[in-house]
């Protein structure tokens, strides 16, 4: 069966963006209503998407069922069956992703009948440990029933001395340096430090307005080291325009337009009209030392002034580093 996610901008606010549609472009009204429910929350665009992408590879799965069957009818044995499939894919999905998808089936089938996914022919258990609700003494196990796939710890990797002294030198640009500065300070993601405008930075008051995910807004405080590199940058590097965003491109015919987000996480071949980001940061970095290392580092251990690169050297509070750890993802 024929299946799709279609993205319609013009719609109501009470409607998801995001919507599944068959071969005639007819909606699949149960799956559409919990979209649509789910942007009466006010649940992010990106979670919106990510919900759709998930009932599109479920109700493919379902409906090709032989015979049909009611959406009424899904318990744990069906759920089974669904991560059997999923697994018997090549390339086999992450346990993240299959988990993922069961929590959005789950979810679906709670709108729909108030009440969790039976238990069928399949009885399954999973034992997790929980704190004393007095916050003291030894964790307690508990049962939880539900279908759930184990995931693999992730590792900490350090990053050496030399390689985070590398990804530094390479900074050529006050604005740059900022952006560097505002994920690895103040623990912003990239598309956080993007959606940064204007009239959100507070350097009188040593703050910043940030608006980060689910639409919440937050008030961060701004190191004294940052406030002098925003200053340099509004002061020296950004050109006159009348786009609000903080971010703008330097030069190249989409100078004064906003920055986008592609080149802060790959380096392509040739550098992206659209961002005009300095190229030497992302040639010269050590691969561990971007997209995973990079946003909510530690600001203890940053690295000392440089001899070749000049904007960083503006930095003198900061102390030789030894070690620079990449966050837990």
């Amino acid at each position: 069966m024929i299946l799709r996610v279609v993205c319609q901008r013009a719609c109501p606010a009470s409607v998801s963006p995001y919507q599944l549609l068959d071969a005639q472009d007819q909606s699949i009204d149960w799956a559409n209503q919990f979209l649509d429910a789910q942007r009466l929350r006010q649940l992010s665009l990106r979670s919106l998407r990510a919900y759709a992408y998930d009932l599109l590879h479920f109700t493919r799965w379902w409906l090709s069922q032989n015979p049909p069957r009611p959406l009424s009818e899904i318990n744990q044995s069906v759920l089974l069956d669904y991560v059997r499939h999923q697994l018997d894919q090549q390339p086999k999905p992450t346990p993240q992703t299959v988990n993922h998808r069961l929590t959005v089936v789950q979810s679906l089938y709670r709108f729909h009948y108030g009440t969790q996914i039976g238990a069928g022919h399949c009885h399954l258990q999973r034992i997790y440990t929980k704190r004393s609700p007095l916050g003291y003494g030894r964790p307690c196990r508990a049962h939880a029933l539900g279908l759930r796939l184990k995931q693999p710890q992730r590792i900490i990797a350090p990053l050496s001395a030399d390689e985070v002294a590398t990804f530094w030198r390479s900074f050529r640009t006050f604005r740059d340096l900022a952006v560097a500065g505002l994920m690895l300070l103040d623990g912003l993601r990239s598309c956080e430090v993007l959606a940064v405008q204007l009239e959100d930075l507070q350097l009188a008051s040593t703050q910043m307005r940030v608006l980060g995910k689910g639409n919440k807004q937050r008030l961060l405080p701004l190191p004294q080291p940052i406030i002098d590199v925003l200053q340099n940058y509004l002061r020296l590097e950004r050109p006159h325009t009348h786009s609000l965003s903080l971010f703008v491109c330097l030069k190249g015919r989409h100078r004064g337009q906003p920055m986008t987000a592609a080149p802060i996480w790959c380096a392509p071949a040739s550098p992206c009209p659209r961002s005009n980001i300095s190229w030497d940061i992302l040639r010269s970095a050590p691969p561990c030392s971007m997209s995973n290392s990079l946003p909510r580092m530690s600001g203890t251990n940053t690295p000392g002034p440089s001899k070749t690169g000049p904007v960083w050297n503006l930095l003198p509070s900061y102390e030789p580093v030894q070690t620079q750890s990449r966050r837990n993802l």
